[in-house]
């Protein structure tokens, strides 16, 4: 394993004074490759994310420890004029900043980008917002559910003639926006090292879930098709979608291509269902989607879920279980991948979380710690970087402005 300082953002220090998930999930992301991330919150409290989901050990909650691992927290009053002025000290010896404050709450601190790049020209500031820096609809505040429902989603959710549903009640724009928010820092650093500049990064939570909803948009504007939920289906391929095994539990498959029908058909042991005389192309087969779709339902009946799946993986026809997160810790690909992994928090107790996702052959990313105490680096931050004496820091603790 490289060490922390043969990692690719090493020497990178980023000011993550976001709240929640989408800025600081960029900002995570950064850290499990080498930069030093400081969270920036409020003195009374922290970040809200502290208390979202299962507390543990009477404190922070298992949703902050995983989310906002590899940080150090410093506490930091930005509305206090005092405040505002060590934010200013940081940037001069930060490289990027990561905020998701409504559009204009940086101005009104004296914390705006004129005032930031005036201090640091070299500095990255990646803004998020529900709806971006400008338009109509710029001051209006938002989480991801309702960009979920804004940007159109939501409205492809559920099953048909049933109530609109968020897909898996999850945060998915905060996680999408953060990883838009992350390639942007890397893009801008990018660029800052070949012309000295620093730039800002306007990211919308609802921009991140259009962007991803596939020909939505080009579809309408070609022949005015407005797409609706599908339920345990999709409509442009067959058969493609969720079905429920005889010991009652459910699996999905995809079968998108002519090839994959074929491979299907010879599994059910009709290989002249795949025939250019019956279904053997796409077009024909979405003609006669219920006629498919329910002989595909009743051969699947005939098998218990693992005994299907381990059928398909023998006549190579992609195939998965639809698994609860108990199915996921018992899983032996997510073993032998790693893909959880636990990270002894601050009392030594392991928390058992997500694994780094990009898998890097020469520089791997690492968890280095969960999410910290708050103002857990606050005196360390403020002696080394802002050069305060224990007294100073005394003088604004009593204050109130860390």
């Amino acid at each position: 394993m490289a060490d922390a300082g043969a990692l690719p953002l090493s020497g990178v220090r980023v000011l993550d004074v976001a709240s929640f998930i989408a800025a600081p999930f960029a900002a995570t992301t950064l850290s499990e490759f080498g930069a030093q991330v400081i969270k920036v919150e409020r003195p009374d409290g922290g970040d809200p994310w502290r208390r979202i989901g299962t507390p543990k050990d009477g404190g922070d909650t298992l949703a902050w420890k995983s989310e906002a691992r590899n940080k150090a927290s410093l506490t930091l009053n930005l509305r206090d004029p005092e405040g505002a002025e060590i934010l200013k000290k940081l940037v001069a010896k930060s490289d990027v900043l990561c905020e998701n404050f409504r559009p204009g709450t940086l101005e009104k601190w004296g914390l705006g980008w004129d005032v930031l790049s005036a201090v640091n020209p070299k500095l990255i500031l990646l803004r998020v917002s529900g709806y971006g820096q400008d338009g109509p609809y710029r001051d209006r505040p938002a989480f991801a559910r309702t960009a979920h429902a804004y940007a159109g989603l939501v409205h492809l959710a559920g099953m048909p003639g049933g109530p609109p549903v968020t897909p898996g009640s999850t945060s998915l724009a905060d996680y999408i926006t953060g990883l838009y928010g992350a390639i942007g820092v890397l893009l801008a650093l990018r660029h800052r090292d070949k012309t000295g500049r620093g730039q800002i990064i306007d990211l919308s939570l609802y921009e991140s879930i259009f962007r991803v909803l596939d020909e939505l948009a080009p579809a309408y504007a070609e022949a005015g098709t407005v797409r609706g939920p599908q339920g345990t289906k999709t409509l442009n391929a067959i058969p493609h979608g969720h079905y429920q095994a005889s010991d009652g539990k459910w699996l999905a498959i995809a079968c998108t291509s002519d090839v994959m029908f074929a491979r299907f058909a010879a599994m059910m042991g009709k290989p002249e269902l795949a025939s250019a005389e019956m279904y053997g192309e796409g077009a024909r087969r979405l003609k006669h989607f219920d006629e498919i779709d329910a002989l595909v339902g009743d051969y699947i009946a005939g098998f218990t879920r693992d005994d299907f799946i381990a059928r398909c993986v023998e006549f190579e026809v992609p195939a998965a279980p639809i698994n609860t997160i108990a199915d996921i810790f018992a899983d032996p690909h997510f073993l032998a991948r790693g893909t959880l992994v636990e990270v002894p928090d601050v009392t030594g107790n392991p928390v058992t979380m997500p694994n780094v996702v990009l898998r890097l052959s020469e520089t791997p990313g690492k968890i280095t710690s969960t999410g910290p105490l708050l103002g857990d680096a606050t005196e360390r931050v403020l002696q080394e970087l802002c050069g305060l004496d224990a007294g100073e820091i005394a003088r604004l603790r009593e204050k109130g402005v860390v």
